[in-house]
């Protein structure tokens, strides 16, 4: 239990510290981006009011349809190609700006390109920039973002002019600052998740070490009371004897019985809290070990006025302690035999689920409190201690049956509902 919570805190805490890192990181990647835009939207309005005093005044026509291409070549000079339909590349690192690189693009009526002009014609072709151009077109916006490349429209003199500002390396620089940021956020979240999984340790150590001694006390003191019982149990069988059956002493007997259940229930929850049962895993047939425990129970059941089925394929093979799941299906039909209703039917089915073996005892009767369904399991619970006191329950049972189910490395679980009985789920591995 102690392993389980200090477990289940050390992964809540190293989700915590992921999402913290995670947020941060992305929130530090939106803010560059924000910045990235804001300036572009800047340095945009700024061309624009430049563009309308004519700065750009070294325009490139585009080709004409007969020229080939080592002619364009030639006229273009400097500029070097790219794949034609494609988007805007920045060619070469060393030679490209950041913001500051833009060009502008003027557009005939039917939306191609008449001419575009830049300061830097040689990391822009032809092809590039009317693929740009038909791109911004489809977008159908008067200002926004194509990939990398921020643009706005005007219009001046019944002409339309597209301002691109290629943001290219801004962008790669802020990729860059991601992953580093990534680096460094997952350099900080391993090493608090270090320190936080030694700081649990040493926060639940005195939980942990109360938690031993509890255990320790519990067996010692269950060791201690056999001896007494059983000489309050001889003593009351000898004055039967000499005196005859009496009220009184089969009160004693009666409670005599009933603590003596209860110390074995500790002992068996303390040797298995310190892995001392006999754990012995071995495949064995299941299938013949829950018919060996039903059989016995039959006529339990049948004196209690109540009705036992039984579903128990022939065949089905299991590994694990057999004796361990034995007393678990006792634990489980004793349960639903005390707490199934009058004239009740009790139900035990075992079935193979690919790797996995399914046991459900099933009861009739009073369903358990949704809030309930998460308690049963613990030592010493009782939903109602009135009828717990009837039944002789002390609370210990499920808890075993979990214990047993846990060192099985299987799960246990309940469901309860109004009309609809009450049922237990044990699955095993094969």
């Amino acid at each position: 239990m102690i392993k389980r919570l200090r477990r289940r805190m050390t992964v809540m805490v190293i989700a915590v510290l992921v999402l913290v890192s995670a947020g941060i990181v992305l929130a530090i990647h939106l803010s560059i981006e924000r910045n990235i835009a804001a300036q572009a939207e800047s340095s945009l309005a700024v061309m624009t009011e430049e563009n309308a005093g004519g700065r750009f005044s070294r325009e490139t026509p585009p080709p004409k349809p007969e020229e080939d291409e080592d002619e364009r070549s030639e006229r273009m000079g400097k500029n070097q190609r790219g794949n034609r339909g494609q988007p805007l590349e920045i060619r070469d690192g060393k030679d490209a700006a950041g913001l500051g690189n833009s060009y502008t693009i003027t557009l005939n009526d039917d939306g191609s390109v008449a001419s575009w002009a830049s300061e830097r014609t040689d990391l822009y072709t032809d092809e590039q920039v009317s693929a740009i151009a038909e791109s911004i077109r489809a977008d159908g916006k008067e200002s926004g973002r194509i990939g990398t490349q921020f643009y706005r429209k005007t219009t001046k003199d019944d002409k339309t002019t597209l301002l691109v500002l290629d943001a290219r390396l801004d962008f790669l620089s802020a990729a860059s600052t991601l992953r580093s940021t990534i680096l460094i956020a997952a350099a900080a979240c391993l090493l608090l998740s270090l320190l936080a999984w030694l700081l649990i340790r040493r926060m639940v150590r005195p939980v942990e070490e109360a938690f031993v001694r509890q255990k320790q006390f519990v067996s010692d003191a269950s060791h201690e009371l056999k001896t007494p019982l059983a000489v309050i149990s001889a003593n009351a069988e000898v004055l039967e004897q000499e005196i005859g059956e009496n009220e009184y002493l089969g009160y004693i007997r009666s409670e005599v019985k009933r603590t003596d259940s209860l110390v074995r229930n500790l002992l068996t929850l303390a040797r298995m809290d310190r892995n001392e049962v006999p754990a012995e895993m071995k495949p064995f047939d299941l299938s013949h070990a829950l018919l060996d425990v039903v059989l016995p129970f039959e006529s339990t059941v049948y004196e209690a006025g109540k009705t036992l089925e039984t579903d128990i394929p022939d065949g089905i093979e299991c590994c694990g302690n057999e004796e361990m799941i034995k007393q678990l299906a006792v634990i489980l039909l004793s349960n639903a035999l005390k707490y199934s209703d009058e004239n009740g039917r009790i139900r035990i089915s075992l079935a193979a689920r690919g790797k996995q073996r399914e046991l459900c005892v099933f009861n009739t009767g009073n369903p358990i409190p949704p809030e309930d369904q998460d308690k049963i399991f613990d030592r010493f619970w009782r939903g109602d201690p009135a009828h717990s006191r009837e039944t002789g329950g002390h609370g210990l049972g499920l808890a075993i049956a979990r214990s047993i189910v846990e060192a099985h490395r299987g799960s246990i679980t309940v469901k309860s509902a109004e009309n609809e009985g009450t049922a237990f789920t044990v699955l095993l591995n094969a």
